[in-house]
């Protein structure tokens, strides 16, 4: 397996692991796809931007999946140090130590890079990733009671924050 920064080439491989999760999970709350050209704008707004966006790959270069961050809020300069992160693997990578390789690179380059804590917004009814985050050292620091909406359903989400 090899972690490396993404670039826009990676768009379609990024656009192929994320349809899937908006068209079948709330591990997104999202149901609206990005065309492959938006990823690459995405992927090329984060490098300018100085925020990590990674991808782990494996065998024959194919890509596993991603792990990126942004600034809490954008646009209000007090989060300025506080980056919100998302973190995806295909189905078939989950649960190899991928998703850790990606968040372990994401939070250092998070740390060296000046910014103070990490958030994740998680579907409440999501253990596995809660789980997964407190793993890393993050920890649930509120809980919206239907915050968002898919599938025809209000979804409940769970902040957790890691301080770097």
């Amino acid at each position: 397996m090899t972690l490396r920064s993404a670039t826009p080439a990676d768009a379609e491989a990024i656009k192929s692991i994320m349809d899937p999760v908006i068209e079948t999970s709330t591990s997104s709350f999202s149901s609206l796809s990005r065309s492959t050209a938006e990823w690459a704008a995405f992927i090329e707004d984060r490098i300018a931007a100085n925020r990590a966006f990674y991808v782990v790959e494996g065998e024959g270069h194919s890509v596993l999946g991603y792990a990126s961050y942004e600034q809490f809020s954008p646009g209000n300069n007090g989060y300025r140090y506080t980056m919100e992160h998302s973190v995806y693997l295909t189905e078939g990578a989950q649960g190899k130590g991928l998703g850790r390789m990606l968040m372990i690179a994401l939070i250092e380059h998070a740390r060296s890079s000046g910014h103070h804590s990490m958030v994740a917004k998680i579907d409440a009814s999501n253990n596995g990733s809660i789980a997964f985050h407190e793993s890393l050292g993050f920890e649930v620091r509120g809980r919206l009671q239907e915050a968002g909406f898919k599938f025809d359903r209000w979804l409940d989400v769970v902040f957790m924050q890691k301080l770097l």
